[in-house]
């Protein structure tokens, strides 16, 4: 009933450690299970990777899953200056993670407060583009919309504008993972933006449904709610993204391949 509406859903599925559920470990913990799990995620229909790149091994890594599958590559990882994510730009993702907005959050263990200010934002434009890479904006509350009206009246942002917006990460960037704060974020979107969500916690699936229903794309995976259902920890990542696929299939909105979401993302 949305296809007529909507394009096709983009699922991105997060491969990372769960920051909330530490001891669960349901994720990959060396590279040669990443890559094993990202495929596995392609293949259950996630058309996006969102990956924490190993440490001295970022070009290696994105050269290997990339001989096995064309999904889209989605470097993450923003919590860290762009001083120290040259590695990144040389494995030279599709989709790079950036933060509109400062970092503040708190988890079991650990804090992680990191002010990311306008003249950084704006060098990840200059250099994403140097690097033919696509900056995937995390949007954390409406203030990340007036850092990204800024860059794209300053000229440095080409549309579409790709962001993800987070609910429910706890510290103090933390937003409610509920119907009202969604409706609200959305109306306040920027023109020309095709937008995902991010929801750490139980009320994920709340709030994909809200997503599906408007046009929106969704994230999953052990990173943001490392759990099948309330309770049940999932298999893996894949068991994830295929839940997620079942949803927006009985919802009547199929789901995009890599090739389609790339040109629903402008990448």
């Amino acid at each position: 009933m949305f296809q007529d509406k909507f394009e096709k859903m983009v699922i991105t599925a997060t491969t990372a450690n769960s920051w909330i559920y530490p001891d669960l470990k349901n994720w990959a913990e060396n590279t040669d299970d990443l890559i094993d799990d990202v495929v596995k995620c392609y293949e259950a229909g996630a058309a996006i990777a969102h990956i924490h790149l190993p440490r001295g091994e970022e070009i290696e890594t994105v050269k290997r899953i990339r001989e096995r599958c064309d999904i889209i590559i989605q470097a993450g990882m923003s919590s860290y200056p762009i001083e120290e994510r040259s590695p990144d730009f040389n494995a030279k993702p599709d989709l790079l993670s950036v933060i509109a907005n400062h970092h503040a959050e708190h988890f079991p263990e650990g804090s992680i407060n990191v002010i990311h200010d306008l003249a950084e934002l704006e060098q990840y434009c200059v250099s994403c583009k140097k690097f033919n890479i696509k900056v995937e904006w995390e949007i954390w509350h409406t203030g990340s919309y007036w850092n990204l009206k800024y860059l794209i009246e300053k000229g440095v942002l080409d549309p579409p504008y790709v962001l993800t917006l987070f609910f429910n990460w706890p510290g103090g960037t933390w937003s409610p993972p509920s119907a009202d704060e969604y409706l609200h974020r959305i109306k306040y979107i920027p023109e020309d933006s095709i937008h995902t969500i991010s929801v750490m916690g139980r009320e994920q699936t709340k709030i994909a449904v809200l997503a599906i229903q408007h046009g929106g794309n969704v994230r999953v995976g052990t990173e943001d709610f490392p759990f099948i259902k309330e309770g049940v920890p999932a298999k893996d990542n894949a068991q994830i993204v295929a839940r997620m696929v079942r949803i927006s299939k009985e919802m009547g909105r199929e789901t995009a391949d890599p090739s389609e979401a790339k040109k629903i993302l402008g990448i």
